[in-house]
């Protein structure tokens, strides 16, 4: 009898897989056809309230597209940056998107604002009633956070701007070259927790305009560039130099915070640890909320650097 049972059973086994195992690559292929698409952005919620009284809300605001593919990735940078501060215990992030809020009223009760988003002359901060709402926020106390092509404004501008963030971008004197900045050394600052040197390429902007004699400035960041990128006179005159790439600014009204941060250009680079560990502890410094002392929690899934993005072709 056993002689007859084993074909028996291998012949069900294969007629069952027939069956079997059509499905389970149908059900592979269903999956695979519902991948994520990288342009969906209706997923990140925008200009929402915190429900918590004691929440500590802080307002992040995306940029406009800008540039190409994989660069000015401003609104999936700022989804990123927002999900990194959900990993501090009472942050709340509240997110808007092109520049502004819709409803300006989502900056009441702030503890900092940042900005990541084009600059210059067509800065969003500048126009119609917008750098009176800034003004206000800062005399608030509220921090104030720049990201990028956000620190960059008009000279003309410099009085408030310099004011309000303690350094900015000005164009003819900064200049804005591609390079691979070497961090080796850490401010000894809050900013700094739990940040290692590290060494990566961006669009690292430089001499900056600070205030007289840096008053109220301590650099974050610095490292040495390729006397080849001082692409300005300014900047040519000081070949050699160590530059100061990101900075912290003690306002001195109403112990107000501000950081200015001149990378970001370049979006994967959200994917190096130290990178955005050293962002988001800005953010909560300039919120006034103590940074642990291994620096704020970062995890991020690799995948969530091809979400949301914007749709600016290849």
């Amino acid at each position: 009898m056993k002689s007859f049972r084993w074909p028996a059973l291998l012949l069900a086994g294969v007629a069952a897989s027939c069956f079997l195992f059509p499905a389970v690559r149908a059900a592979d292929d269903k999956k695979d056809d519902k991948k994520i698409d990288p342009f969906d952005q209706s997923g990140v919620p925008l200009e929402v309230e915190p429900t918590d009284a004691k929440a500590i809300k802080v307002v992040l605001v995306a940029g406009r597209a800008s540039h190409s593919a994989g660069d000015h990735e401003f609104f999936a940078g700022t989804a990123i940056i927002a999900n990194l501060l959900k990993q501090t215990e009472g942050v709340y992030p509240v997110m808007a998107r092109d520049g502004w809020p819709k409803n300006p009223k989502i900056f009441e009760g702030a503890k900092a604002v940042v900005f990541y988003m084009d600059g210059g002359g067509g800065h969003p901060i500048l126009q119609k009633d917008h750098r009176e709402v800034v003004q206000k926020l800062v005399d608030q106390g509220v921090g104030f956070v720049n990201i990028h092509y956000a620190v960059e404004y008009p000279k003309k501008d410099s009085e408030p701007v310099l004011n309000w963030l303690g350094g900015y971008y000005e164009t003819g004197f900064s200049t804005n070259p591609h390079w691979v900045a070497d961090f080796k050394t850490l401010a000894d600052h809050p900013i700094a927790r739990g940040v290692k040197p590290f060494n990566i390429k961006d669009e690292w902007y430089f001499n900056i305009r600070f205030t007289p004699e840096m008053k109220g400035v301590t650099p974050i960041l610095k490292a040495t560039p390729p006397d080849n990128v001082r692409n300005t006179a300014a900047a040519k005159e000081f070949k050699g130099r160590e530059e100061i790439v990101a900075w912290a600014y003690q306002r001195e009204k109403n112990d107000g915070r501000s950081f200015g941060f001149t990378g970001g250009h370049t979006h994967k680079n959200w994917g190096d640890e130290n990178f955005r560990r050293l962002v988001t502890n800005a953010i909560l410094w300039s919120a006034h909320v103590e940074v642990p002392k291994d620096g704020a929690k970062v995890a991020l899934d690799p995948e969530e650097l091809q979400k949301n993005l914007d749709r600016k072709g290849k």
